[in-house]
């Protein structure tokens, strides 16, 4: 079969080999680490911190960290303090000055970057760490803590552990990006996700054949959807727009010859260029509305805490689907550099035809990329709002609801995709065929 000939061809790089096996390694690790309990908590007195996070908020944040948050595990907060603080780093790097000069640095300025997120990070996990340990006392049963421990004793070493953990798993993270395949911390988040989808399609199944659920019928109903939303995002992923460049060719004097150009070459634009992080923005901000309006006890705000506590209800997702489109512009624009690209086109010689080089060029370049990041913004709340659409009209379990669409499907696919394009440049330039292809040897070109 050719995908098992391309799986041999795999294995036989062996630095690709090499890079794979360390990558499942520690994977594995950060896997384990999720089931490891808090030192001072009895494991068989869990079950209401596990029914705390079924479903809400709690629920989406205890399937980013496989299952560890309601584990009470030493990954409990996984790698989430070290995205909250990457994300305030890249706002930041919009109004700090310093910031964006160590932007334009290069290797040197992003390695630096990449050390006050580290630095943030510890500070995020120092503040989440007691706020969970405090869920946990709230939570659970006081015969679910030991009687040996006091009470400080055990949330100073419980934070210290937590924050530890969240930090060893960034280090995993960064490790599998150096000595590993595809993007360490994506790939943490990824099996994360994935290690909570067996038991909530289980739950969903015998929801489904026991009783009134519909059967098996209702069973590849929901999976040829499941499907078909898989498709879309890989499309949302992958799409984009063509935009045809030309080059004059240089004279002997460094000049260009007149009414003589080049071969054509293209900018690709995406259709969705900020990925999942407009929904992850969205998503941090969702929390505000119920947290705020926890502080009053009217009977109005304590509706407003119950409607935006509930990730499945109508106003949440309205209001969901709002920010998302929002943070789709404004994340575009200051990632998508169009007046860097028209100087960097107009300093090779090459043009847009039609368009003058220049400022026009980037005016162009900027309507273009407003034209596109309006479907492409919509597409992507509609996709991250589809959990909600399965449970409400197809009475879909809300565990395996989440896998329907929003940043989890969004971030396997994401991840993916990347990591299949890594795969497929080491066969390549083995002189491979593609995973995409029959995985025979090529003929090395001479």
């Amino acid at each position: 079969m050719k995908f098992i000939d391309t799986i041999k061809n795999i294995w036989k790089i062996e630095e690709l080999k090499n890079r794979i096996l360390v990558t499942l390694g520690l994977l594995l690790v950060y896997r384990f680490g999720a089931q490891v309990v808090l030192p001072g908590i009895d494991a068989s007195e869990l079950a209401n911190l596990g029914t705390q996070t079924q479903d809400g908020l709690l629920g989406l944040l205890n399937a980013f960290t496989g299952g560890a948050f309601a584990n009470a595990s030493v990954f409990a907060l996984g790698i989430m303090p070290y995205i909250s603080a990457s994300i305030v780093v890249q706002l930041m790097g919009i109004a700090i000055p310093y910031l964006q000069k160590l932007q334009k640095e290069g290797e040197s300025g992003r390695k630096k970057i990449n050390q006050i997120t580290r630095w943030l990070t510890i500070a995020i996990t120092l503040v989440q760490g007691p706020g969970y340990i405090y869920n946990l006392f709230a939570t659970l049963p006081p015969s679910a803590f030991s009687a040996e421990i006091s009470q400080t004793v055990f949330v100073v070493s419980s934070v210290i552990i937590i924050s530890t953990g969240c930090i060893f798993a960034m280090w995993l993270g960064e490790k599998i990006t150096d000595k590993g395949i595809g993007n360490g911390i994506s790939l943490l988040i990824m099996v994360g996700i994935i290690a909570t989808l067996p038991q909530s399609f289980v739950q969903n199944f015998s929801s489904r054949v026991s009783g009134d659920g519909g059967g098996m019928i209702m069973v590849l109903i929901e999976l040829v959807i499941w499907f078909v939303i898989i498709l879309a995002s890989v499309l949302l992923v992958m799409a984009v727009r063509q935009i045809p460049v030309q080059y004059a060719r240089r004279t002997a004097g460094g000049g260009y010859e007149k009414n003589v150009f080049g071969s054509r070459q293209y900018i690709p634009l995406k259709l969705n260029a900020s990925g999942v992080m407009p929904i992850i923005f969205a998503q941090a901000i969702m929390f505000v509305p119920a947290a705020a309006a926890k502080l009053s006890d009217s009977d109005f705000s304590q509706g407003v805490a119950a409607e935006f506590s509930d990730i499945f209800g109508l106003w949440y997702n309205v209001l969901f689907a709002v920010l998302i489109i929002v943070f789709t512009y404004f994340y575009t624009a200051i990632t998508v550099p169009t007046n860097k690209m028209a100087d960097d086109l107009k300093r090779s010689g090459g043009f847009i035809p039609g368009i003058r080089p220049g400022s026009e060029t980037s005016e162009y370049l900027d309507r273009i990329m407003s034209q596109i990041t309006l479907p492409g913004s919509i597409f992507l709340a509609l996709i991250a709002i589809f959990p909600a659409i399965a449970v409400k009209l197809l009475n879909v379990q809300q565990g395996w609801a989440l896998f329907f669409g929003g940043t989890s499907l969004l971030i396997m696919v994401g991840v993916a995709i990347d990591t299949m394009q890594q795969v497929n440049s080491y066969l390549l330039n083995r002189h491979y065929d593609g995973l995409m292809k029959t995985g025979k040897n090529r003929k090395a070109v001479a």
